[in-house]
């Protein structure tokens, strides 16, 4: 039994080592309001026709907010907990999705919750351009998978 146990810790780790040291893209140019533009578009166009009510927040490299929206009926807490997620993929340089994925595993993944600014919901997507990351978009009003679809809508505008 110690024996497995200790098996399974070692998986545990080393599966959270893998995530820690993954190869993620550098920083580019930020991303222009034009740009910012067109992912808000494409994300509310994904929305609208799932009929999914969001907050979509784009942002900088820097996690600086770049443009927002707010869809009709959209509930207010989805305002701040799209920045949240917008703002985390920028400076973490990571999916929300994969933040989430590492707490779900318990373990050394709990630590993310004690990162500053880190969002553990999906939904938060970093942005890139020719293998760089220009800024990062948020959604929030859904499921956190289906503000995952609205988010991956957005950045794919931009390839």
């Amino acid at each position: 039994m110690k024996k497995i146990t200790a098996l399974a810790l070692a998986l545990l780790l080393t599966g959270f080592a893998s995530l820690a040291s993954a190869q993620v893209p550098s920083y580019g140019q930020n991303i222009s309001l034009e740009q910012a533009k067109r992912a808000l578009a494409a994300g509310e166009a994904e929305a609208r026709k799932n009929g999914w009510p969001v907050a979509i927040a784009i942002f900088d490299t820097a996690g600086q907010l770049v443009a927002f929206q707010k869809m009709d009926d959209t509930q207010t807490a989805s305002i701040d907990v799209a920045q949240d997620k917008g703002r985390s993929a920028a400076i973490y340089r990571r999916p929300t999705k994969v933040l989430e994925d590492a707490l779900a595993g318990g373990g050394a993944g709990v630590r993310f919750l004690n990162l500053r600014g880190a969002s553990t919901v999906e939904g938060g997507l970093p942005i890139t351009v020719n293998g760089k990351i220009i800024g990062s978009i948020g959604v929030s009003g859904v499921t956190s998978q289906q503000d995952g679809v609205v988010a991956k809508a957005g950045a794919d505008a931009l390839k």
